[in-house]
């Protein structure tokens, strides 16, 4: 009989607050099921979170696959077809007995069913779900792969001709099951992997495919070229575009749906000097909106930016580069503000996210729809509260900034490097500068750095160079232990896994006010901000002495940012 209950070592697992054991605890028990299977129903934990606790109950051992080889003779007895089913990989063959990793040991099926086709006793050992499915894709290649390689090797029909007659064969092509099934595994990988986008590109002798994830571009392992004009077109018919016309760029939506994700996909298509270039940027909504406490402001920051959301009317601009998570931070600052006795409008190209109890309109250039007369349209619905998705010309931003002065809170994101460079930008636009004084609370830049994988983190003591480097700011990392990633396969190899933002706000006081009036250079700017201004390069660097990432990923994200130390 095993000695502990299963609801103790879920709480010393951590997937269960003691608070909840007792709650759960006291609830009779009348409805036949078991205590794991009641929580699971509750909604407490996940199955995955039982078995784990089961496999500790019954003394099941547990394994790490941290580096781990496996002999060639053990991966030959398990097809990777069920291997991937059934969630387990072989280990070794041990006295004529098959060790085999499980993510569930107690699969009584599962078991039943290799044992018959090793032909070999079972002895199962566990394996965490995450863990055991990067091993299972590092030994047996990710099923995408396999099925490209299956699909080049096996039928050489789905290679297609380049001239106009082959559309109707491509059709037929981009409807074949194991086609489909490709682009669908495709998609599906990349969003189990985190990734932000999809790159399809093609070259003169290869198909290249490669995943952005965490900012950085990972390449896959490539399908067969001769496979190029079935996926694109495959694309293509999933995103509604001509499939016809090879020759111009194309943009287009998907909405994908498969067990545990739904996501939104922009497709984009551009024709390159060896075929058409398929970019897909992966939107997952049933991932949970991030509120204003995840995004990595500092304590005084989200104190300051959390007082001027709360002001009736002004412009809160949001600053950065593409990809820097401009949008997340105006959505959470929408999450923050939303009541149901405040009306929020949003223009956007496109709309990323739903929000809840938010009134979000799509920009539509081509039925004349655009974000300055959307503006306008919006004025005319008594909002609260406006957000536009980005300022890209003049006429929006005097909208933007007009719609201010009229008593209306505005959000926005502008493409400038920093915060101070915002001002000077909408002053080239042509904003007058009495208006920006009076309209702008706040400007908020920021740029995403990579978080350091917590599997693999290592200490090590900072070295006189890179103290060098570091300039004015040596004196704070003075005798510092900082911290970076091996890689490891839970972080595949790259030592992070995750971003989180850095940031600088530059708040419109009196002497900025005063400043702007003169139209200043966006260095007077960042001097009138105050003695307490902290730079992104400067938060980056805080976060790199907390342990959470590294000088070299800071450095990355803001080389393009004046400041005094590296560049």
């Amino acid at each position: 009989m095993a000695s502990k209950r299963i609801g103790d070592i879920l709480v010393e697992l951590g997937y269960l607050t003691e608070d909840r054991l007792a709650q759960v605890s006291h609830v009779a028990n009348g409805d036949g099921m078991r205590f794991g299977e009641r929580l699971c129903r509750l909604g407490l934990i996940q199955q995955d979170h039982v078995v784990h606790a089961l496999a500790i109950q019954h003394e099941i051992p547990h394994l790490r696959m941290n580096g781990m080889e496996i002999p060639a003779e053990a991966l030959a007895c398990v097809p990777a077809d069920l291997a991937e089913r059934y969630r387990v990989l072989p280990l070794a063959i041990e006295d004529g007995r098959l060790r085999l990793a499980m993510a569930d040991p107690f699969d009584v099926l599962a078991l039943n069913d290799l044992a018959v086709v090793c032909g070999l006793e079972i002895v199962a050992v566990y394996v965490r779900p995450s863990e055991l499915a990067d091993a299972i894709r590092r030994h047996y290649g990710t099923s995408a792969a396999r099925m490209a390689d299956s699909l080049a090797n096996g039928s050489r029909d789905l290679e297609a001709a380049d001239d106009e007659g082959s559309v109707g064969h491509l059709h037929e092509l981009a409807r074949e099951p194991s086609l489909i099934n490709l682009v669908n595994l495709i998609v599906m990988e990349a969003v189990q992997d985190g990734a932000s986008d999809i790159h399809i590109e093609p070259f003169e002798r290869q198909l290249k495919v490669k995943y952005r994830i965490d900012g950085v571009l990972h390449e896959m392992a490539p399908p067969s070229k001769h496979l190029q004009a079935a996926i694109v077109s495959r694309v293509k018919i999933m995103a509604q575009l001509n499939i016809a016309e090879r020759f111009l760029p194309q943009d287009g939506h998907i909405k994908f749906s498969a067990p545990g994700a739904h996501v939104d996909i922009r497709v984009s298509t551009v024709p390159t000097v060896y075929g058409e270039s398929v970019v897909l940027r992966l939107l997952d909504q049933s991932q949970t909106r991030r509120q204003l406490t995840d995004l990595g402001m500092s304590p005084a920051m989200l104190t300051s930016f959390q007082t001027i959301l709360r002001k009736p009317h002004g412009n809160i601009l949001v600053t950065g580069p593409t990809g820097s998570g401009k949008t997340t931070t105006l959505y959470a600052g929408l999450n923050q503000m939303y009541t149901p006795e405040k009306k929020i409008i949003t223009i956007e190209d496109p709309v990323e996210f739903h929000l809840e109890g938010v009134n979000q309109i799509q920009v539509n250039v081509k039925r004349g729809l655009t974000f300055a007369n959307g503006l306008r349209s919006i004025l005319r619905q008594d909002p609260d509260i406006i957000m536009v998705g980005e300022i890209r010309d003049n006429e929006t931003a005097d909208i933007a900034i007009r719609s201010a002065l009229t008593g209306h809170l505005v959000l926005s994101s502008l493409h400038t490097n920093d915060s101070a460079g915002a001002i000077t930008r909408l002053l080239d636009m042509g904003i007058e500068p009495y208006l920006l004084a009076t309209s702008v609370e706040a400007v908020v830049a920021q740029r995403l750095v990579r978080i350091l994988c917590g599997r693999c983190v290592e200490s090590y003591p900072i070295s006189p160079q890179t103290l060098q480097q570091l300039g004015p700011d040596a004196p704070a990392f003075a005798g510092a232990t900082l911290q970076r990633a091996r890689g490891c396969q839970e972080c595949h190899g790259v030592g992070y896994r995750g971003r989180v933002g850095i940031f600088e706000m530059i708040r419109v006081t009196e002497p900025v006010r005063e400043l702007i009036l003169q139209r200043p250079a966006s260095s007077q700017i960042r001097q009138a901000a105050g003695a307490d201004f902290v730079s992104m390069r400067q938060d980056g660097y805080r976060k790199v002495l907390a342990g959470v990432t590294t000088l070299e990923e800071v450095w990355r994200v803001t080389q393009d940012v004046e400041e005094n130390g590296v560049a």
